[in-house]
């Protein structure tokens, strides 16, 4: 479906501030003298939710952690790929996932790849990941990591849910 001009022009200014504030950003700054290595050696992986500040609601700072977002948080082949990476090039020793509240991928199912391809006349080659219990999809997730041959690091993993109402992470059992 082709945008309308005014969509388009909306969507154009949003990218105009962004690329303003960013000038703003680079004006005031300096290198701070990092390399790509995490300070803290953990990846979070968590939902690409905006209304996830994960910075301030696990009270990181600049370089302390590889952060991978995505729909749902969910351990994906992608993720796995990141992770790897963040393992055995960047030191990262411990992982936490991190899903939330209210999520929508609880709101839809695997037919959303079938109504894309009615759509677009192809199928996705993802998955859609949906869910209906986050708790379970964490333990799911966790399961994903711990048993990755490709990760050398599977004994600090631990989940989360983070209530976007309240702030708080709930941890969950892997078991």
């Amino acid at each position: 479906m082709a945008m309308t001009t005014s969509a388009s022009t909306a969507a154009n200014a949003v990218i105009d501030r962004l690329v303003e504030a960013n000038e703003r950003y680079a004006a005031a700054f300096s290198d701070p003298g990092m390399d790509a290595s995490p300070v803290l050696h953990v990846a979070v992986v968590a939902c690409m939710d905006a209304r996830l500040d994960l910075h301030k609601a696990l009270g990181l700072e600049l370089g302390d952690c590889h952060t991978i977002r995505n729909a749902g948080g969910v351990v994906t082949d992608d993720v796995i790929r990141s992770l790897t990476i963040s393992q055995r090039k960047l030191g990262t020793r411990s992982v936490v996932l991190i899903h939330h509240t209210g999520c929508g991928l609880e709101q839809i199912t695997e037919d959303f790849r079938t109504d894309l391809e009615m759509e677009v006349g192809q199928r996705p080659a993802w998955a859609v990941e949906s869910f209906r219990d986050v708790d379970q999809d964490v333990r799911q997730s966790m399961q994903r990591v711990r048993t990755n041959p490709f990760l050398l690091h599977t004994d600090d993993i631990r989940g989360f849910v983070f209530d976007v109402k309240t702030g708080l992470l709930r941890e969950i059992d892997p078991s």
